[in-house]
């Protein structure tokens, strides 16, 4: 009969024999992609996932790069993800804020409200925005490929939750000290949501930047092209440009991937304090 420490140690070794498992399933299609980036076109799917190419080229960062004006597709992705997660920030603080201390009629039924905007799908709601936006006069430009993703139903949720556990008596006493309510909003809600905000930002601009469809619908030029469209320019009727494809495309991840490292530790705090109240 085994001990009790025992196993707990032969628990802990599964656990970490799991975890192990599933960062190789997740790093290695990756892997394989930075591999292909520097792999002769003809070889990318001739070669074998482990198999070394037969020669190592960096022509398809230079030449896939070069092949379209893909520094304005970067600037132009920055811009729309930039602006999208400063005003889904904002938005998602003050309403969940309002959600999560206030008292006003109606409250019920507006968070009802966007709780069915969380919920719903966007492709069933991508037609009547279009029409919307086309009424406008919003297509091609970058209003309308920015203010119907700068407020999120998730992100006004998150931020009610996470506020709702801030003690009420905290406020209270910033009352008692004479604090107005946008000074404790500015001097106590903000500071103690910069966790849970770095969390919603990154993911924010993820999705913003990796965003596909919406552009699609909206763009008309190339000058207000962004990177995800670009991308789909190496495809083409009769072949695709893979080694470019995935060169082009591990230079796309670089700023969610620089966005991650610089902002890991508030991430993981705020994941890791988020049922401690």
């Amino acid at each position: 009969m085994t001990s009790p420490r025992v196993n707990v140690r032969i628990s802990r070794y599964g656990v970490h024999l799991l975890l192990i498992s599933i960062s190789f399933l997740i790093l290695l299609p990756l892997a394989w992609a930075i591999k292909s980036s520097f792999t002769p076109t003809g070889e990318v799917m001739s070669s074998g996932m482990f198999h070394l190419p037969s020669r190592l080229t960096g022509k398809n960062y230079s030449e896939g790069f070069a092949s379209a004006p893909f520094l304005t597709y970067f600037i132009n992705s920055l811009i729309v993800a930039v602006t999208v997660t400063i005003t889904t920030l904002a938005a998602s603080l003050t309403a969940g804020y309002g959600f999560a201390h206030f008292k006003f009629r109606g409250k019920g039924v507006l968070f009802a409200l966007v709780l069915a905007a969380m919920m719903m799908p966007f492709q069933a709601i991508m037609i009547p925005l279009f029409v919307e936006v086309r009424k406008l006069g919003w297509l091609n430009n970058f209003a309308g490929l920015i203010i119907p993703g700068a407020v999120s139903a998730f992100g006004i949720f998150m931020m009610r939750q996470y506020l709702r556990s801030i003690p009420v008596a905290l406020f209270e006493a910033a009352k008692l000290d004479g604090a107005s309510e946008f000074g404790i909003f500015w001097r106590i809600i903000v500071p103690l949501s910069a966790g849970p905000l770095a969390a919603l930002g990154s993911l924010t601009f993820l999705a913003s930047w990796n965003n596909f469809l919406w552009p699609l619908i909206v763009v008309q030029s190339q000058s207000l092209t962004t990177v995800p469209l670009g991308l789909a320019q190496f495809r083409g009727a009769n072949s695709t440009n893979y080694g470019q494809m995935l060169a082009v495309s591990i230079l796309g991840a670089l700023p969610v991937v620089m966005l991650f490292i610089v902002m890991r530790r508030r991430i993981v705090a705020s994941f890791a304090t988020s049922g401690i109240k």
